[in-house]
C-alpha cells in the first residue's frame, strides 16, 4: 500500500511542476499591468494568487522539514514582478519532487506535527498533508486559470490526464 502511495504523491508533484510550467508560461505572454491588474479575485490579481501558491508550499514544506520558512501571513508578498516569482517557483517545484522523492514508505505511514500560523499545534497524517499541499495548489491555479481566461491569451490545459498522457 505506501509504495503505490509513493507512486501517487511523486506523480502530483511531477504533475505540479508541470502544470505550473504551462501556467506561468502563459501568464509571460500578459503585458505586465495585465498580470499585476486588479481584478475580482480572491486574492485581487494573477500575480498575487501564484505568489499565494507559493507561499502555501513554504509554509507546508517548511513545516514537513522542520525549517522556518519566514511566512508570517497567508497573503504575504514574496516577489513584486512575475520574473522573481516564477525562478522561486521553478525552485519550489524541485525542492518539493525533493522532498517526496527522499520520503520512505514508513514516512508515508505516519504523522507531520506542525503549528499553524497562529501557533495551534496540530498531528495530521503525512498523507493528508501531501494531499491537501497538492489540492491547494491544483485550487488556485484552477483561479488564476479563470482570471487568465479573461483576458487576451489563452489559458493551458492543466487537466491531470493531460500530464498523464505525455511520457515523462
Amino acid at each position: 500500500m505506501s509504495r503505490e502511495l509513493h507512486a501517487h504523491f511523486r506523480t502530483f508533484a511531477g504533475y505540479n511542476a508541470w502544470a505550473n510550467k504551462r501556467l506561468y508560461g502563459a501568464v509571460a505572454k500578459l503585458p505586465e499591468a495585465e498580470y499585476l491588474k486588479p481584478r475580482e479575485a480572491f486574492f485581487k490579481s494573477i500575480h498575487a494568487t501564484l505568489n499565494h501558491i507559493l507561499v502555501g508550499d513554504r509554509l507546508w514544506l517548511g513545516r514537513l522539514t522542520g525549517r522556518d520558512a519566514g511566512i508570517k501571513s497567508l497573503d504575504q508578498m514574496l516577489y513584486a514582478d512575475l520574473a522573481g516569482l516564477r525562478v522561486a517557483r521553478q525552485a519550489e517545484d524541485a525542492r518539493l519532487i525533493a522532498y517526496v522523492d527522499r520520503l520512505s514508505e514508513t514516512d508515508l505511514l505516519g504523522s507531520a506535527s506542525y503549528r499553524n500560523t497562529e501557533g495551534k499545534p496540530f498531528t495530521v497524517p503525512l498523507a493528508q498533508v501531501l494531499g491537501h499541499i497538492f489540492n491547494h495548489q491544483t485550487h488556485h491555479r484552477g483561479q488564476v486559470h479563470d482570471l487568465l481566461s479573461q483576458t487576451k491569451v489563452a489559458p493551458p490545459e492543466l487537466d491531470l490526464i493531460y500530464y498523464l498522457r505525455e511520457d515523462h
